[in-house]
C-alpha cells in the first residue's frame, strides 16, 4: 500500500480500538525540546526524579531510543469520569480512578501494531506508556494533537486534556502531521488556582514543588512547610486541569476499565482515614494507587489531617 493508504490505516484502527485520536511525526531529534529540558533539570525542577536525569540523548531522539525506526504514532486516550467523588472528602486523581492504564493502554497498542503488521506485512516497533524515557506531550503536540499549555499539560481544542498520551514507534515511513497553534491566550487560570506555586512560570512546572509529586513520587516524607497546601489531594492532583476552560469540553470516557468502583466514588474522610490495608488491596487492585501503596497512601492521609 501508499503511504497515504498505510497511514489512513493505522488512524482508522486507531479509532476502532478506542482512540481518541492520532498523530504521526517523522522520528527525528528534537532539537526544540534540548534546551528546555536541559534547563528543566539544571533547574532540579525533577525533584528526587533522578531518573528523569538518565538517557538525556534518547529523551530526544527516538531514533536512538528504536534504532531503524521512522515515524512516531502518537495517540490519546480518554479518561474523564462520569461519575466523581463524593464532596468533602480525600480527593485522588482522576486518572486513578479505575484500572492502571499502563495495562490498558498497553493492550491496546499491542493490538494496533498486530493489526499494522497483518494489513502491511514486516514492520518492526515498540510501544510506549508514560514508561521509557519519551517525551510524549511533545511528540503528540508535534503530530498536531493539541499544544502544550500553561501547566504543561497537551490541550486540545474541544476536548481539553483529560486523557492519557501513549506511542507506537515504527519502522515504516508514513504521512506526517503538522502541529497546531498555541490556543492559551492570556488566561492564567492554572497558575492562579496551583496552591504550592508549582507552575515557575508559564509553560514551566517546577515537578519538584507539584502535589502529584509529593503525594506519588517523593518517597520520604513530606516536607513540613507543605502542610495545609495540598487541598486534601491524597493521590495526584487535578487542580490545573479543573479550572482550564478547556476543559469545559470534556465528555465522558467509554473504556469500562477505566470505571471507579462505587464504593470508592462514596468513601467519605472518615472511610480513608479508617482504611486497612486489606481494604486497600480489594478496592484499588490493579488501580494505579498500587504504585505509592497502601504505606505511601497512609504517609498522605495523615499529612493531610
Amino acid at each position: 500500500m501508499s503511504k497515504f493508504k498505510n497511514t489512513e490505516f493505522i488512524k482508522s484502527e486507531a479509532m476502532r480500538l478506542g482512540f481518541l485520536s492520532c498523530g504521526i511525526s517523522k522520528s527525528i531529534f528534537l532539537e526544540d525540546e534540548a534546551p528546555r529540558l536541559e534547563d528543566w533539570l539544571n533547574n532540579n525542577h525533577n525533584g528526587k526524579m533522578s531518573y528523569m536525569e538518565n538517557h538525556f540523548d534518547k529523551r530526544l531522539d527516538t531514533t536512538k531510543l528504536v534504532e531503524g525506526s521512522k515515524s512516531v504514532i502518537s495517540l490519546l486516550l480518554n479518561y474523564y469520569p462520569e461519575k466523581v467523588q463524593v464532596a468533602n472528602t480525600y480527593k485522588i486523581s482522576k486518572y486513578a480512578y479505575g484500572t492502571d492504564y499502563h495495562l490498558v493502554i498497553k493492550d491496546k497498542l499491542n493490538e494496533l501494531l498486530f493489526s499494522i503488521q497483518s494489513e502491511i506485512g514486516d514492520v518492526a516497533g515498540r510501544a510506549f506508556v508514560d514508561s521509557a524515557p519519551v517525551l510524549d506531550r511533545a511528540w503528540a503536540a508535534k503530530s498536531g494533537l493539541g499544544w502544550i499549555g500553561k501547566n504543561s499539560n497537551l490541550i486540545t481544542q474541544k476536548v481539553g486534556s483529560f486523557y492519557f498520551i501513549a506511542e507506537l514507534i515504527i519502522d515504516l515511513e508514513l504521512d506526517y502531521d503538522h502541529a497546531v497553534t498555541d490556543h492559551c491566550g492570556s488566561c492564567t487560570a492554572c497558575l492562579d488556582a496551583c496552591p504550592t506555586q508549582a507552575i515557575a512560570s508559564p509553560y514551566v512546572v517546577d515537578g519538584s514543588k507539584c502535589i502529584s509529586y509529593f503525594t506519588i513520587e517523593l518517597k520520604e516524607n513530606i516536607p513540613l512547610e507543605m502542610k495545609g497546601h495540598f487541598d486534601e489531594w491524597a493521590f495526584g492532583c487535578d487542580i490545573c486541569q479543573d479550572v482550564c476552560p478547556w476543559n469545559r469540553f470534556s465528555k465522558p470516557h467509554n473504556e469500562p476499565l477505566f470505571n471507579a468502583k462505587p464504593e470508592m466514588l462514596s468513601m467519605s474522610k472518615k472511610d480513608w482515614e479508617d482504611i486497612t490495608e486489606e481494604t486497600f488491596q480489594v478496592i484499588f487492585k490493579g488501580s494505579p494507587l498500587k504504585r505509592t501503596k497502601f504505606s505511601g497512601l497512609s504517609r498522605n492521609l495523615i499529612f493531610l489531617q
